[in-house]
């Protein structure tokens, strides 16, 4: 007898002429269109682009399902009388035009939500400010390659929302969550991941506290059966512990826990009741650097008591990685080149930095998320020869480094009795501005030298000249790749 979803039955029957507002018409809501035609609602398109910014085929679909659709810079306004409004990541839940919806009575949701909702099998969820997409995808590895069946979404992946009903109550879901996919939100997954937290996309959200607390709703929401795993080593996230409901599973690649995943000079060990289990050794992981190991331990701490240690093991031996993250492009003249566009705040691209003992060409700047850039300036120092700025955080990382340079210079003569300073040389660091990533290659081209890595880490959005992340990190391949291999 095949599986019955009773609730997605309900939900269904539900929507059948109900009015649906849908806003914004991403990835996420696309697939939105033909599901809700199928069950009969009134679906009315809400996004600020104009008509014609709008994708061709939504368009089409829009005139052959005769929905109605408001867009361009005032398209709320015609948020009125819906019974469900499902929103975009992008949107946020505290527009006013959705709040007076709320007022009167409707239901605020989103793709993912509503996913979470009726998914009948088990959600593992993971966010983070740096980490989530390399944990989520090496979870899923784990998962799928024991046999299980197995979806991956949220924030990579496909929009999950109509696969629900292909799913059981043996289906297990793995979803990448966003702290916008998470705002909001009233439902945690059964296994919620947390990698680590750290100010990011404040250029979105009112104030640090607002990010962090779009964090917390990936476990706030869940019962006594439920799991949290938590980075321990990170401030934010081991506090989060004492807001949990769950089972906590804390993991530490600096401290010797009694009880979690732990590395330990080297060696990965899960420890129980005191007692450690040595796992896997770092020099087994293709994964380069001390977040990789920390990613690897809140995977294994997802997915220990729902797969045999020794294939979690096999499965992270085999792990090369995700593309954009510290990936190797190729090696010309003894240089090897990195693409990490993935590195789009400060400590995504401190990570990439500290992944490498050879000395450093690095490519940084980008859109400006209003992040303050003086954590990065001393270990772009520390581990930087040349810096190659560009883009509209050029000037902040630059402020940074010389005002960190000259810092430490003065340090220097000061804690030197004066008869030496003329023998001391100030610390320098070679800086270039560009204006396009091209130049950016180029020049690292003819500046690095043998045995140097040139590493592409912005530190910063794209969105200044690139459509997103994965756009910035392919041409930045393409220009590598191209490049003269014989000079």
């Amino acid at each position: 007898m095949s599986y019955k979803n009773i609730k997605l039955e309900e939900f269904e029957k539900y929507i059948y002429n109900k009015k649906v507002a849908i806003i914004g018409i991403g990835v996420s809501n696309k697939p939105l269109l033909d599901y809700f035609y199928k069950l009969g609602a009134k679906v009315t398109v809400f996004d600020n682009k104009k008509l014609e910014q709008i994708d061709l085929e939504i368009r089409e679909k829009l005139i052959k399902y005769s929905f109605e659709f408001s867009f361009g810079d005032n398209c709320l306004e015609k948020l009125k009388g819906f019974n469900i409004i499902f929103r975009s990541p992008s949107c946020r839940p505290d527009k006013p035009e959705i709040l007076e919806e709320l007022k009167r009575g409707a239901i605020l949701t989103s793709e993912i939500e509503m996913l979470m909702e009726l998914c009948p099998g088990i959600i593992i969820g993971i966010t983070g400010s740096d980490g989530k997409t390399t944990t989520t995808s090496l979870i899923y590895e784990i998962i799928k390659q024991n046999g299980y069946e197995c979806y991956l979404g949220g924030n990579i992946g496909i929009p999950l929302f109509t696969k629900v009903h292909e799913m059981t109550q043996n289906s297990i879901v793995v979803l990448e969550l966003s702290s916008f996919q998470l705002m909001n939100m009233k439902i945690s997954p059964n296994i919620s991941i947390i990698t680590n937290v750290s100010p990011n996309h404040l250029d979105i959200h009112k104030s640090y506290d607002e990010y962090i607390n779009a964090k917390k709703n990936i476990f706030l929401h869940q019962n006594e059966d439920d799991v949290v795993v938590l980075n321990y080593d990170n401030e934010i996230t081991k506090n989060f512990a004492k807001e949990a409901n769950g089972k906590i599973v804390f993991f530490s690649r600096k401290e010797r826990l009694d009880d979690g995943v732990i590395c330990d000079n080297g060696i990965l060990k899960i420890c129980e009741d005191k007692l450690r289990r040595h796992v896997l050794i770092t020099k087994d992981l293709k994964l380069r650097g001390n977040h990789n190991i920390e990613n690897v331990c809140a995977a294994i701490s997802a997915t220990k008591d729902l797969v045999p240690i020794d294939n979690i093991v096999k499965t992270i031996k085999d792990f090369k990685g995700v593309e954009h993250r510290l990936e190797f492009v190729r090696e010309i003249n003894g240089v090897k080149w990195y693409n990490d566009s993935i590195g789009t705040s400060p400590t995504r691209t401190i990570a990439g930095l500290n992944s490498f003992d050879e000395n450093i060409v690095l490519i940084a700047g980008g859109y400006d998320k209003h992040l303050d850039y003086s954590p990065i300036a001393k270990p772009i120092i520390d581990n930087v020869r040349v810096l190659i700025l560009m883009g509209a955080t050029a000037n902040k990382i630059r402020e940074a480094v010389e005002s960190e340079l000259k810092k430490e210079n003065d340090n220097q003569k000061n804690n030197i009795d004066s008869r030496e300073q003329n023998y001391i040389h100030n610390k320098k660091l070679i800086i270039y501005d560009c204006k396009t990533l091209n130049e950016c290659i180029q020049i690292a081209k003819m500046i690095a030298i043998k045995g140097e890595v040139v590493l592409f880490s912005p530190a910063s959005a794209s969105f200044d000249m690139f459509k997103n992340f994965e756009e910035r990190g392919n041409k930045f391949k393409e220009i590598v790749l191209n490049l003269d291999k014989t000079n």
